[in-house]
């Protein structure tokens, strides 16, 4: 049987940018692209809205002039917000925050790698004692990253205390960089709020936070922004992680997640691979994206 070929943005729309002139079809068929890439109703609207008007106003037929000016709209929504991670402090700290099952783990050892390869020093807190198997897979993570990890010193332990330890820790080693993992779930959400803003508090008083990280799952769109509004709402996040970003067929999320949330992209993972966790430029993307 021959595999499927994975649907993509980029895909749909090299048909519709090939043709002799732009119709009534064209803006069928870009409105149905963009709604399946996940840009959700009100913006495809919106983007569909602004692109007709550029092309009234340039009177232009011809489809390239409608793709380069998608790619340019998708570029210029995007770097609206400054996706640079802040990693001047030292130690600089690090927060990751998620609901269980969108990749928090992995992420954190991606990151870690990634952190590597531009020869910063890093140190791993396993401060998800909720779970004892959260702390064996991030030990084996931040083993492949070539990281040093903190664990806790017995099951159950305060997670607060492990997040204050790996801290000494990167103080008396002189290692550069703290990356925190946290809960993703307790029995309540106040329980897990309460939580992270313990957590928070201990940190603070040896250092400051230079970035709360939120890792989504691209592939679960609007109903993991949901899941994790929480933390939004909480936990002082400053960046947010897309997970599972796999080629252009969810792309429009990575547009809407940051017009609903204000709140920039920072690093986006591609695969499975330790390799697979790239900053986020929003040229490169816009690129990727519309082809």
């Amino acid at each position: 049987m021959a595999e499927r070929t994975p649907w993509s943005l980029s895909g749909a729309l090299r048909g519709m940018f090939q043709k002799p002139t732009i119709d009534d079809d064209t803006w069928d068929q870009l409105e149905h692209a963009l709604i399946t890439a996940d840009f959700g109703p009100d913006l495809t609207e919106f983007v569909v809205d602004d692109l007709r008007q550029k092309v009234a106003r340039y009177r232009t037929t011809d489809p390239r002039d409608l793709q380069r000016m998608l790619r340019e709209s998708i570029e210029e929504r995007l770097s609206k917000y400054d996706t640079t991670l802040k990693l001047t402090e030292r130690p600089a700290v690090v927060l990751v925050v998620g609901v269980n099952g969108v990749g928090k783990t992995t992420t954190i050892g991606k990151f870690a790698k990634f952190l590597g390869t531009y020869g910063r020093t890093v140190v791993v807190g396993a401060a998800d004692t909720f779970r004892a198997a959260a702390v064996e897979q991030l030990a084996t993570w931040a083993e492949r990253a070539g990281a040093a990890i903190v664990r806790p010193q017995q099951q159950g332990q305060d997670p607060a205390s492990v997040a204050f330890q790996t801290i000494e820790y990167a103080k008396r080693t002189g290692t550069e960089i703290v990356v925190i993992d946290t809960a993703g779930r307790l029995q309540t959400k106040g329980g897990l709020m309460d939580e992270l803003t313990k957590v928070r508090r201990v940190i603070e008083k040896q250092a400051p936070i230079s970035e709360v990280l939120l890792v989504l799952d691209a592939t679960t769109g609007q109903n993991g922004l949901s899941q994790a509004e929480a933390f939004i709402e909480h936990a002082g996040v400053t960046g947010l992680v897309l997970t599972k970003l796999d080629g252009s067929a969810r792309g429009g999320f990575v547009l809407a997640v940051q017009e609903k949330t204000g709140i920039p992209i920072k690093l986006v993972g591609q695969g499975e691979g330790i390799n697979d966790l790239t900053g986020f430029t929003p040229h490169v993307f816009a690129q990727k994206l519309v082809g």
